[in-house]
Order: C-alpha cells, then structure tokens, then sequence
C-alpha cells in the first residue's frame, strides 16, 4: 500500500537562506511520524508545504500514490490534509461552533445560519476529539489544551484524515500533555495519521511511529521509534553529544530585589513572596492557575485591587510596561506571536527597540555591536536586517531575550522562555538565565516543566486557581509535591 503521503527531493529557499534541500519524507496511514530538529532545521518549512502554505521550488508530492500538486491551503484540504500550527490561528471573539464553521466549504449554508443547526454539526467533531464543552462557548474563554483541540476538530470538519501538529505540547501541562496522547491515539484507531513537529525526544518515543530528522534543511535519516535512544536522537539532530550542565551553586545575597506582599487582581489572590538578588524563583502551577497574569501584573499590563510591591527597596505601582521597563521589571511574555515580536520589524530592531534612545548619538554603531553580540552567544545565524517573522519561532524567542538582556534589567520574568526551543538552544538559555542570576540580578522562570524549574530554580513558587498554594526549595522538595500542591490533591 503507497504511503498516505509522500514528499520527495523538496526543496525550499527564503530570502538567500536554504530552508530545505533535497528532503523526502513519507507517512503511512494511522501513522504517527514525528519530525524533529533543531530550530531552523526546515521541520515547519516542510510541514507548511505540504499543507499548502509555503510552495516548494523543486520536489514533488505524493497523495496516496498520486502525483498531486498542493498549491494552497484550499488544495490540502481538498485533499484530506490540515495543520494545526503552534500559534493556534483561531479567533478568541468567536465561539467554538463559529470558528468551525467560518470559511469552512463542508459546513453548508443553512448550518451556519441556523444556531441550533450549527451546534448539532459542530456537536459531532467536539465529540470525535473529547470535548465536552457546549458549542456556543466563546473560545477566549477556554484553556489552551481546550482550544488545540478545536482546532484539531476544525481540521477534522474539513474531512482530513492526515493532520500536522507543529509543536502541540509546546503550551500544554503534564495533565494536558497525556490528555493529548489519547486523543491522538483514539484517532489513530480512526485510520487518521498524523506528522508531529516537536522538539521534545520524550514525547516523541512515547508517541510516535517513526522518527524523521533534519539539520540545516538537510534530511539526516528516518528511524523507528522504538530503535532510537535520547542520547541517538540528540547526535542526529545536532551533529555532536551535547554538553549538558547542571544547576550552578549559587552563593545566597541578602539584599531583596523584589518583595510581593498580598498581591491582589480581577483574578489572583493574596500572593506573597520575597526574591533576593541572585535567585531564581520557578512557579509551576497548572494552566490558567495565575502564571502569566502575576507577570503581567508585575509589568503593568493588569491593574492590581490591593496588596504591596516593592522594587530595589522603592515602591514599585507600574501603570505600564514603560515605566514598568524604566524602573528595571522586564517580562518575556508567554505568546510571542501575539504579545513578543513586531513581524515587520527587522532582527535588529526587534532586539533593540526599548533601549535604542538610551545609547545618545552612537546608538546605531552600539546596537549593531550588541546586538550581534548576542546573535553570536544564542547561535542566531540570521542577517540582523531579515524580518523576524522569516525566523523559526525558536530564534525568535531568542531575540525577544536578547531584547531584554540589552534592557540590563533588576528582575527579569521569563513566562515560558523555553517554549518551542530544541534542546541545543535550551541549554545555551539556561545558561544565559545561570549567567543573569550570577551577575546578581533577580530572574522569575514560569515553566510548564517540572524537570526544567529544577534544573534552574532555587525555589518554586506554586499557584492554584489564582492563589498561592505555596513555596517550596528545590534542594528539599520533589516533583510530586510540586504537582500535589498545584492540583490540590492531599499528602
């Protein structure tokens, strides 16, 4: 039986960079193909081209067995294929029914006029991915792991029976994670197959069929799963044994950078916590817990009701992220398509936007020099002049960070730095958060994985449904308790 789908001799360039040469790749039905590599590897090139979203320069595809031409998304469709993107591309003001049915050619046209219509249509393919939510619901206000599987729903609307997943766990928990597993594995049984774009070798032995690897945009080789060790995955991805290094010992500095007292929004309640010079401070929590709104707080884009900050030993009541940036709070938000990166804007100026006007009469020659340093230190390879939105989402996260290491701030809030990062690049941030707490400064580090808040934190700060559930010191405590606090479930 010919694969489902099959790509051969692809090759794409963007802007004089060789995203992909000479790539091919095959998916079976009820297969799930894992796609790794590191950032810029060419992983979400190829899965956008055969999702009709990019056009290759050379190369051909195949849909069972037939030579077939993908030229739009429209196309893929027609043909049984969709992509759920990293950057979830649903709309938050809609409801669950309408972003189904929006610019959908399978959803007649009474089904969209007709609420009680479109419900019961829209019933059926929640249903096929376990949602149990009423159809009607506004999507902004479900979880992440909720919306994902709209739009993995929406895909299964327009009758496709392969789905590419770019990076899916990238904003999920452990809970959702698995939750996701199942769901994947229920389709399976469905005949549906699946390319799953990720970075992370544990999911991807757990989950998957077979593993292909690309480097430089170039095909390094495809293996089964179950044949591959992390340590095999690692050299076929990066072309070396990575180096990895343990949690720095730290020498504790008395002086308190910043102190929390009663902290209290729309949405959290009564958070206390202290955060001396030098210290990493993790907080772990599950989705929609208060992680992002406590940094959003602390940089002005949330209104607190009451409580106490003090920053440096100075009042600290930002009313916006300026004065929030001049007085030495920086956030690297959680969503950096929405909330990170100016897309228009070149690598440079999106590196160097909050402290260009600090550097007087010789900032063009400063920025250049800095933010080529950078570049450099994060293995960003980029011209500085290219727009950011032609950078792998792993490069620009690194540019957003190094945006706010230029700002040489007091307390530095890292709202899932690592998401969407390989593993290479995770190590280089890692060091680059040892480094910042090294040098004194205070570093804030929310993340949806327990291993990686032990590897950099000194404590964890654990939030429930917007309230603190408490703090624990990683060299005392365990991952379990970290998780029996988050969920609430009793010793």
């Amino acid at each position: 039986m010919p694969p489902v789908l099959e790509a051969r001799n692809i090759s794409k360039r963007f802007q004089g960079t060789q995203a992909l040469w000479n790539v091919s790749f095959s998916l079976d039905r009820g297969e799930v193909h894992a796609l790794m590599g590191e950032n810029g590897a060419g992983k979400t090139t190829l899965a956008k081209i055969l999702a009709g979203v990019v056009i290759a320069d050379e190369g051909e595809l195949f849909v069972s067995g037939e030579s077939v031409v993908i030229d739009h998304p429209l196309r893929a469709q027609a043909l049984g294929i969709g992509i759920v993107f990293q950057e979830l591309d649903l709309f938050p003001h809609l409801t669950i029914a309408e972003n189904l049915a929006i610019a959908n050619p399978v959803a007649r046209e009474k089904v969209i006029v007709r609420k009680r219509n479109l419900s019961a249509w829209c019933s059926t393919f929640l249903a096929k991915v376990r949602l149990d939510v009423p159809p009607n619901t506004l999507l902004r206000n479900l979880a992440i792991g909720q919306i994902q599987r709209v739009a993995i729903a929406r895909a299964l609307s327009l009758n496709s029976r392969v789905l590419l997943l770019d990076e899916p766990t990238s904003s999920l928990t452990e809970d959702g994670v698995q939750s996701l597993f199942e769901l994947i594995a229920h389709l399976k049984r469905d005949g549906v197959s699946f390319v799953y774009v990720s970075h992370k070798m544990a999911e991807v032995r757990q989950i998957a069929d077979r593993v292909t690897v690309l480097r430089d945009g170039m095909l390094v080789g495809t293996r089964n799963a179950s044949d591959l060790t992390s340590e095999e995955l690692i050299t076929m991805m990066v072309g070396r044994k990575l180096a990895r290094h343990q949690r720095t010992d730290r020498v504790g500095r008395p002086n308190v950078v910043l102190d929390v007292r009663n902290l209290t929004t729309a949405f959290l309640s009564n958070i206390n916590f202290t955060l001396r010079a030098g210290e990493i401070l993790g907080v772990a929590g599950l989705v929609g817990a208060g992680r992002s709104e406590l940094g959003a707080t602390l940089f002005g884009l949330r209104k607190r009701t009451s409580g106490d900050i003090q920053l440096n030993g100075h009042p600290f009541s930002p009313n916006s992220p300026a004065q929030a940036i001049r007085e030495g709070m920086c956030l690297l938000p959680e969503d950096r398509r929405w909330q990170g990166i100016f897309p228009k804007m070149s690598v440079r100026e999106n590196a160097s936007i909050v402290v260009l006007s600090r550097w007087g009469s010789e900032r063009f020659r400063i920025e250049a020099q800095r933010v080529a340093e950078f570049q450099k230190k994060l293995a960003v390879s980029s011209s500085p002049d290219v727009r950011i939105a032609s950078l792998s989402g792993g490069n620009q996260q690194k540019i957003i960070l190094t945006r706010w290491l230029l700002a040489e701030p007091v307390v530095l809030f890292l709202d899932d730095a690592t998401r969407g990062i390989d593993v290479a690049a995770k190590e280089q941030i890692y060091t680059i958060i040892d480094e910042l707490a090294s040098s004194g400064k205070g570093v804030i580090l929310v993340s949806s994985e327990l291993p990686e808040l032990w590897r950099c934190c000194d404590r964890i700060l654990v939030l429930r449904e917007g309230r603190q559930a408490g703090i624990v010191t990683t060299a005392d405590s365990s991952q379990e308790e970290v998780l029996r606090l988050a969920t609430g479930t009793p010793a």
